[in-house]
């Protein structure tokens, strides 16, 4: 049973710190998030399953379909909630992009319906033994996808072309314009690629899960806790806090019961940022004047 616990903690670990990651990278670049984040996530849950199950497509066309839906979905909420806003120098955007969140929660209950689906997965049905304990193969297979994600991001960032180009981004949007860059394009990239990171999210935990419209909401919000606990603008400090979160939670699950999980991880969140406001991996900025 702790062996179970623990993969288990490590699995929905994974999953917050895939949606945190999308915080992370957005807010690097441009000192923004889409609090959709959790939408989109139910998005690439409820494409994975009308491509594969509704509409049978083999799962090599789902996909790609599924996340290449995803990274349009991140453009438009760039291009049309967030950009006009930040622009003019307005947060404007932090209620827009709540709103364009909720537009989309709403526009898939109305299509897709209220009743919770199962997505039936042949990884979700095949299990093995474990240290005396019965663990699904989709278990063990969600951390290492989410490790995989953030080690590729990391390569990205730190050995190509486009990784320098964000780090340029990140360090003076104003030069880096100036040098030709073009930094409206790399923001929008940016939150196409953290949409991305929430579908591929939504795809992994959806046949654990049942999939409905409100799926993502509570994901959403716990990702955020996860990006600030972590040092948000830190993408190794938001991986580890995501697997700490997704530890502390199961293991809160195990001993005390589910009715008392909400209650004390947010309430040791709430611990931590008091004692560390730049969250657990975070520096503080040292600003000259």
């Amino acid at each position: 049973m702790f062996t179970a616990t623990l993969l288990s903690g490590l699995g929905l670990g994974s999953m917050y710190a895939l949606l945190a990651l999308g915080f992370h990278i957005t807010f690097v670049v441009s000192r923004t998030v889409n609090f959709a984040q959790g939408s989109a996530m139910m998005v690439g849950a409820v494409l994975g399953y009308s491509f594969s199950v509704s509409w049978g497509w083999p799962w090599w066309l789902a996909l790609p379909a599924t996340l290449a839906l995803a990274a349009v979905y991140g453009l438009v909420i760039e291009r049309f909630l967030v950009r006009p806003f930040h622009e003019r120098g307005s947060q404007a955007w932090l209620l827009a992009t709540v709103a364009g969140g909720i537009l989309i929660d709403n526009a898939v209950l109305f299509t897709f319906g209220k009743e919770p689906r199962q997505f039936t997965s042949a990884l979700a049905n095949q299990s093995f033994d474990l240290l005396g304990s019965h663990i699904g193969l989709l278990q063990v297979l969600i951390p290492l996808v989410g490790a995989a994600v953030a080690l590729a991001l990391y390569l990205v960032r730190r050995y190509t072309r486009l990784g320098k180009v964000l780090e340029a981004c990140v360090q003076n949007p104003r030069a880096a314009m100036l040098m030709g860059i073009r930094v409206k394009r790399v923001v929008a990239v940016a939150f196409a690629l953290s949409t991305v990171f929430a579908a591929v999210a939504g795809l992994l935990i959806a046949p654990l899960f049942s999939v409905n419209a409100d799926m993502g909401t509570l994901f959403g919000l716990k990702a955020f806790a996860v990006a600030i606990l972590g040092g948000i603008a830190s993408a190794g400090g938001v991986f580890a806090a995501g697997l700490l979160f997704g530890l502390v939670e199961a293991l809160i699950t195990l001993y005390f019961g589910s009715a008392f999980t909400q209650i004390f991880t947010f309430a040791l969140v709430i611990v931590v940022l008091a004692i560390r406001p730049d969250g657990l991996f975070g520096q503080k900025t040292l600003v000259k004047v």
